[in-house]
């Protein structure tokens, strides 16, 4: 067995993949492992593909077993990672956030697999294609650099039957996990589809921020005016309603943030308001500009609101330009980690296959997260781009390198059930 190499590996991978193992039963804890180092460490989404991966002990029939007909939930393996992202991302305020991305197939045989409209606007692909639907839950995380990055947490496929949406599977995964962030700040990055009344009454209920961009037809109104004298009547709820020519007289205040990776010059309006579509809730409402210098002039003003009326305009329009780091996730798990080609006959067992493959690459995403000397060693590395930056993709490489010639589950302690390489 060759060890050489192995102790320079970061040992909060080692710390991680035990506090994983301790999820799962005893019975299934190395098959099921060794699946998610293979999904881990493979750039195709099939089990035969992570399973050559590595020098696994078992046959493959073990692999196929415990996928589709393993006693474990995946749900508990979800609980824990996020316990782990918790831990290794720390603060007192968290971002989360909540997207669903399509998956193209061709077969209807496919499990979910419908009819969806392709909302991207592809110039390659038809208005309405085949897919299949998956709603994602991530945690934002950011770099060194100032680069922000989303963790994968939970996914679930859309089903083709029943009552369940998009807006009641986020609330389901939402449900599943929030009590794991007790005493912390919770806020929650949506886009226009999801700033929806029951989903944000859902989270306020949950003491859960909301901040996310709305239609500029949204109603909004100024806080009701309390009359001087006694009137007849019930007391009025709203106030005058912000229009679009109100919106435009209020005063403009320019600054440059850095936002999406660089800095960028433009002007916002901001004023706290009742939004009727939840119920007369106070919300800070921010109409925001971006000043697009190829053009040489603005371009088409968006709406956020924050539930968190105390917020700052800046700090709203910050916050919200994290919620773009998921889709960036969204394109390396479907191009770099076979998303795109993972495929069971089943949807609890596609359900589990994605569930680890998601996990593995939020594995690979937090060892992206600690300091770049301790990952020197690691990170697979040219000699003409010896001080590129750390990325996913070259720990990857990296630790492919050093787990294809070991046993990894020699190192596993059944007693104490610990995993660390040999001294």
């Amino acid at each position: 067995m060759l060890n050489k190499g192995c102790s320079n590996i970061p040992c909060e991978l080692y710390d991680w993949i035990t506090v994983l193992g301790k999820s799962l039963p005893l019975r299934t804890v190395s098959t099921c492992l060794e699946l998610l180092l293979g999904a881990m460490l493979t750039r195709s989404g099939f089990v035969t593909q992570s399973w050559l991966m590595l020098n696994t002990q078992k046959h493959w029939t073990s692999y196929y077993k415990c996928l589709q007909q393993g006693k474990w939930s995946w749900l508990s393996l979800a609980r824990a990672f996020v316990r782990v992202v918790i831990q290794q991302v720390g603060g007192e305020i968290v971002y989360l956030a909540i997207d669903d991305t399509l998956v193209l197939r061709t077969s209807k045989k496919a499990p979910a697999s419908q009819i969806h409209h392709q909302h991207g606007n592809k110039p390659n692909l038809a208005h309405y294609v085949r897919g299949q639907c998956w709603v994602t839950f991530a945690q934002i995380a950011m770099r060194e650099k100032g680069n922000n990055i989303a963790v994968p947490l939970l996914s679930r496929l859309m089903p083709t039957v029943g009552n369940t949406g998009k807006l009641r599977a986020a609330q389901t995964l939402i449900r599943s996990v929030v009590s794991l962030y007790s005493g912390k700040t919770v806020r929650l990055l949506i886009d226009s589809w999801y700033m929806r009344g029951d989903l944000i009454l859902a989270m306020l209920a949950q003491e859960i921020e909301v901040i996310g961009q709305v239609r500029h037809d949204t109603r909004l109104y100024d806080m009701p005016v309390t009359p001087k004298k006694k009137q007849r009547g019930r007391p009025a709820k709203y106030g005058k309603q912000i229009t679009a020519l109100r919106a435009n007289r209020m005063a403009t205040t320019e600054a440059t943030l850095f936002l999406y990776g660089k800095d960028q010059r433009l002007r916002y309006r901001h004023k706290v308001v009742l939004a009727r579509f939840i119920k007369g809730a106070t919300v800070r409402a921010v109409w925001c500009e971006f000043y697009d210098e190829k053009k040489e002039q603005w371009n088409k003003s968006r709406l956020l609101l924050s539930t968190n009326s105390e917020l700052s305009a800046e700090d709203i329009i910050v916050a919200y330009a994290k919620r773009w780091s998921i889709e960036s996730t969204f394109h390396e798990l479907k191009n770099a980690w076979g998303i795109k080609e993972a495929w069971q006959q089943t949807r609890q067992t596609l359900n589990r296959w994605v569930q680890l493959t998601t996990i593995g690459y939020g594995l690979i995403q937090l060892l992206s997260l600690l300091p770049a000397e301790s990952l020197s060693q690691v990170m697979l590395q040219t000699p003409w781009r010896k001080s590129a930056e750390v990325t996913a993709g070259k720990i990857r490489d990296g630790l492919a390198r050093h787990f294809k010639q070991v046993n990894f589950f020699d190192w596993w302690s059944a007693t104490c059930r610990k995993i660390r390489p040999p001294s």
